[in-house]
């Protein structure tokens, strides 16, 4: 069904009806709310200034308050012992003696300050409960939050770019408050071809900031180092950004190939799906685009692990067949406190674009790690302080999806987990701390336990290396790549990285600059056009 509808832009603009285009409308709506802004903050200015003056008058009068009990005494009516307190004047000093700020030097008469008509009358009006130690202590502390009020309000109309940011900071309170999840979809007429038959297949590197920025680059664009590199520039961090974008840094990384489906699990437990060829295509320095312009988030919605599901579409055209979500294959999520569950993948075949509970999250708590595992996989938990526990996963039962989990490890109070591993008896488990210290350890060397214990050390953790920042499945034919708090990124080959054992601290993987820690570690597919690129030497 098919349904048409016009929209004329009419509106008042300036006194005058006009037809507006769209950006037009904006600009005007937005000239419209800065003069909103404007005379809000000149009207609150206006209340602050006649508050602080009943409040200047109150603070006068408790410093001479014997002599204005006097005066009031002895006057016949109020009429009389108003004009003698207009007959009153104090010296600039004396005014700051008691804590009066004077605001504005229009306010001084031939350099002395008197009495206004309100505060007199203010004065006349004070309640004898008001001349208490605590009411006077609670007049001294509003006088002082006025003032800081006042200097508030005066930058604001000062400054037009305080003025626009007060704009964006109201757009977005209307739009947490009022937002609503679309009712309709954009998609692709369904044809003779699917869309991925027209996109070629092809290896890229995707990467995530914390602040929630997403893309994708080819997997060229990134050279390969020695260890112990300076690397480079991985993505623009925004560090002269406003206040609630600034100190941003690349947090996850990974490789996938265009035909592949993305699994992305929030820190609440949510999990949602985007093809990823839907990511964004961008140069290696570029920031990316907003995680919520691509997926629905919810609000304060953080991504926690994403999974590359590889596509196993088997025909060509929007009717053949998709063995991508396999019933065989599994999920196991991992929290910050040490739980685990297991849910079967097939359960998350037809995830709607608002996304859908994937593990229950108990409060203080949060999902850090997600793994695709077969049914017959081991798992290894590793902590901060260096504590790593390993299981089978037949220790635990598929759970349905909304549910919360069980203990995998149970850490030390001040102890949590930071990474979860995938045992592979021919390769290794590399851990790596945030001083930019790693090593590799064969799986031999952790004996399998049942879950839920304390574990046993997996890196000796302490001022050279830092706390531990991540663990990974290895082998030597992998690449590395190291992502720092700073945006650079550098790769390097596995197998420059020595093998120790468990309680060892390993060897220098890269070098950080002064205040510059590193962040996380991540696999990159080798290819074969790759491995023929020369090695370079570290950057300057």
């Amino acid at each position: 069904m098919e349904s048409s509808f016009a929209v004329h832009m009419l509106a008042i603009d300036h006194g005058r009806p006009k037809l507006l285009p769209l950006k037009v409308a904006n600009q005007a709506y937005i000239e419209h709310r800065r003069e909103v802004i404007l005379r809000r903050t000149r009207f609150e200015l206006r209340k602050a200034e006649e508050r602080a003056e009943t409040l200047e008058g109150y603070l006068i009068a408790l410093a001479n308050l014997d002599e204005f009990i006097r005066i009031i005494r002895g006057s016949a009516n109020r009429e009389e012992a108003r004009v003698k307190l207009l007959a009153f004047d104090f010296t600039k000093r004396q005014v700051e003696q008691i804590g009066i700020l004077i605001r504005n030097e229009a306010r001084l008469t031939e350099g002395r300050y008197a009495f206004s008509e309100h505060q007199a009358n203010q004065i006349l009006e004070l309640r004898l409960y008001q001349l208490t130690g605590l009411e006077r202590e609670k007049i001294v502390n509003e006088y002082k939050e006025l003032l800081d009020t006042i200097k508030d309000l005066r930058d604001i109309l000062a400054k037009e770019q305080r003025v626009f940011t007060i704009i964006k900071k109201e757009l977005r309170e209307i739009r947490d408050k009022y937002a609503s999840p679309r009712l309709t979809q954009l998609v692709p007429d369904e044809g003779e071809i699917a869309m991925e038959d027209l996109i070629r297949n092809e290896g890229c590197i995707i990467s995530i900031t914390h602040g929630g920025f997403i893309k994708r680059t080819a997997v060229s664009a990134f050279r390969a180092q020695r260890r112990g590199g300076k690397g480079v520039i991985g993505m623009s961090t925004r560090e002269g950004a406003t206040q609630e974008e600034e100190g941003d840094f690349v947090q996850h990384l990974f490789t996938a190939t265009t035909h592949d489906f993305l699994m992305f699990f929030t820190e609440s437990g949510r999990a949602y799906v985007e093809k990823v060829y839907e990511i964004p295509e961008m140069g290696r320095a570029a920031k990316g685009r907003s995680i919520a312009n691509i997926l629905e988030l919810r609000a304060n919605e953080k991504i926690a692990a994403t999974i590359r599901i590889q596509s196993k579409r088997a025909g060509i055209g929007p009717n053949a067949a998709d063995n991508t979500w396999d019933e065989n294959l599994h999920i196991i999520f991992t929290t910050r406190s040490g739980i685990v569950k297991k849910s079967n993948l097939s359960d998350y075949a037809n995830v709607r674009k608002g996304g859908i509970i994937a593990i229950q999250i108990e409060p203080d708590d949060c999902l850090i790690d997600a793994k695709l595992t077969s049914g017959n996989d081991e798992l290894v938990l590793i902590t901060k302080e260096g504590m790593s526990l390993r299981f089978h996963e037949e220790q635990l039962r598929d759970q349905g999806r909304n549910t919360v989990g069980v203990w995998g490890i149970r850490p030390e109070k001040n102890d949590h987990v930071v990474a979860s591993a995938i045992v592979n008896p021919t390769a290794m488990l590399l851990v790596a701390g945030e001083n930019g210290i790693g090593k590799r350890t064969p799986f031999d060397d952790y004996r399998k336990q049942s879950r839920g214990g304390k574990g046993i050390i997996t890196m000796k953790t302490g001022d050279k290396t830092g706390n531990v920042v991540g663990a990974l499945t290895v082998t030597d034919a992998d690449e590395l790549m190291l992502i720092t708090t700073k945006g650079q990124l550098v790769r390097t080959p596995v197998k420059d990285i020595r093998e120790t054992g468990r309680n060892a601290m390993g060897v220098k993987l890269l070098t950080l600059r002064e205040g510059e820690k590193l962040q996380a570690i991540a696999p990159v597919v080798s290819q074969a056009e790759e491995a023929k690129a020369e090695i370079e030497t570290p950057a300057e």
